[in-house]
């Protein structure tokens, strides 16, 4: 055994992949986001400075840190880099955004679904201004938790404008209990 193999702690990640959480951060940004497997997630901003991104596919780090305590980080082709701690049973997160000072001036250039836009979304980066990094800290109340099951491409499928007007709220009402296994529709 190395040392390691003794750092590191053993790594399940079942807890978390093939959810989906829809939460609102403390600063009334509501984010949702899909651990589509173990290297992607998909996820959509409803409220906040960039409220009306979507993106599939983006490739992140996934790790568990701890029994009921994951932590996703990635870095997008706008610059953005973003670390959220996910604690599904206590139903918190924290998030943790470094927007470039391009984004931070005006996120408005970001609100698409990037995965059509990702030729733009490097040239902004490349044109910056990269610096000052904003940071923003956030803890977030997860309001619903549902097991999507691994790689169901439907979860986020459109973009928030396209959702019901209730989307959100029918969401909060259908609090689904953590211990739930079973795949549940959307």
């Amino acid at each position: 055994m190395t040392e390691s193999d003794t750092i590191t702690p053993a790594q399940d990640l079942t807890g978390i992949l093939g959810w989906r959480f829809l939460y609102t951060y403390a600063n009334g940004w509501i984010y949702e986001l899909y651990v589509k497997n173990a290297t992607t997630i998909d996820y959509r901003i409803h409220t906040g400075h960039v409220g009306g991104r979507w993106v599939r596919d983006q490739t992140v780090d996934l790790v568990q840190l701890a029994d009921d305590v994951f932590k996703i980080s990635w870095t997008e082709p706008t610059g953005t880099s973003v670390v959220v701690n996910v604690l599904p049973g206590r139903r918190r997160i924290h998030g943790t955004i470094f927007f470039p000072a391009w984004i931070a001036e005006d996120g408005s250039k970001t609100v698409c679904f990037q995965n059509e836009h990702l030729d733009e979304m490097r040239a902004h980066r490349d044109a910056g201004p990269t610096y000052p990094i904003t940071v923003v800290p956030e803890f977030a109340l997860i309001h619903l938790a549902e097991n999507m099951g691994v790689g169901n491409e439907a979860v986020i499928a459109t973009g928030p404008e396209n959702l019901p007007a209730d989307y959100i709220a029918k969401a909060r009402c259908r609090r689904t209990p953590l211990s739930e296994t079973a795949v549940t529709g959307t």
